[in-house]
């Protein structure tokens, strides 16, 4: 196959896309994904319909605690959103395409702007467990990218632009947000690890020594689709211990504990950021900067 014919997964794709409009029309303008211990956003919204991911044809079901696996789609401070309550890991067995296929399937529905939020060990010794982190760029650690292999045009160029991964527009949407809200927002370079190890002493000198301010297990291939796609992307982290046992020994249960902690506090700056986004949540797609070499 060439770089330019049909991805095979179009099909899925289109499958997928069939069956959740058989159950709402709505035309999320907002996609927005909750990470770990975050899926309280979720019952903040006046949803037209609540779509579990094992009904969605090929759609990845999550089998971390902490993800719900819905899709919800209805309305937030009045405008039309669709969430993802849990997201696929690389470390539960699937495929880079696999794990962006939730957000391939926003942008289908006609989702322009993205939020996407996670937890994350701390590794600016800065932060602070229960922090805020606004990302500002990302480093992708995970070894693979979901855009390997055959590109479908109709998804997005076969090299796309990755030097604005995280909207400057959105990002300051995000801050002035925060200082309405009055809530404390860092911001800084996340890390994107393939997991599900949490990362040695070792490695968390390395991270930092290349410039990152929290590392986490998911987040950057999404935002690679995302932006593959032409949609905005705005992340969120949720600080929730220090990496490699800063905090004593760490545990998927104690990320849990954290994030629900501060869960308050990320669904009303959320709330804010789908209020004040131009339009339905549509802030325009960014033109895509493609290149002919490789």
């Amino acid at each position: 196959m060439t770089g330019s014919e049909p991805d095979p997964g179009r099909a899925a794709l289109d499958e997928a896309v069939a069956v959740v409009r058989a159950h709402a029309r709505i035309a999320p303008g907002c996609g927005i994904v909750l990470g770990s211990g975050l899926g309280g956003l979720a019952e903040e919204i006046e949803a037209e319909a609540v779509v579990p991911y094992r009904t969605i044809p090929h759609f990845p079901v999550p089998t971390a605690e902490g993800h719900a696996g819905e899709l919800v789609l209805g309305r937030l401070e009045e405008r039309p959103v669709a969430a993802l309550r849990g997201r696929a890991h690389l470390y539960e067995g699937y495929t880079a395409r696999e794990v962006v296929f939730p957000v391939r399937l926003l942008a289908a529905l006609g989702t322009s702007a993205l939020i996407l939020s996670n937890a994350a060990g701390a590794l600016n010794p800065a932060f602070r467990r229960g922090d805020l982190m606004l990302l500002t760029d990302h480093i992708n650690f995970t070894g693979t990218n979901p855009l390997v292999g055959p590109n479908d045009d109709r998804l997005g160029p076969r090299f796309p632009d990755m030097s604005q991964v995280y909207d400057a527009s959105l990002r300051r949407l995000a801050e002035a947000a925060a200082r309405a809200d009055r809530t404390p927002l860092r911001a800084g370079v996340y890390a994107g690890v393939m997991g599900p190890s949490y990362e040695t002493p070792a490695e968390i000198r390395m991270l930092r020594a290349f410039g990152a301010d929290a590392v986490g297990m998911s987040t950057v291939l999404e935002a690679i689709a995302a932006r593959h796609a032409g949609m905005r992307v705005l992340g969120i982290a949720a600080i929730t211990n220090a990496a490699a046992g800063g905090e004593g020994t760490l545990s998927h249960q104690d990320v849990l504990a954290a994030a629900a902690a501060v869960g308050p506090r990320f669904v009303s700056l959320v709330r804010r950021i789908v209020r004040d986004l131009p339009g339905d949540g549509d802030v325009g797609r960014v033109p895509r900067r493609t290149r002919q070499d490789a």
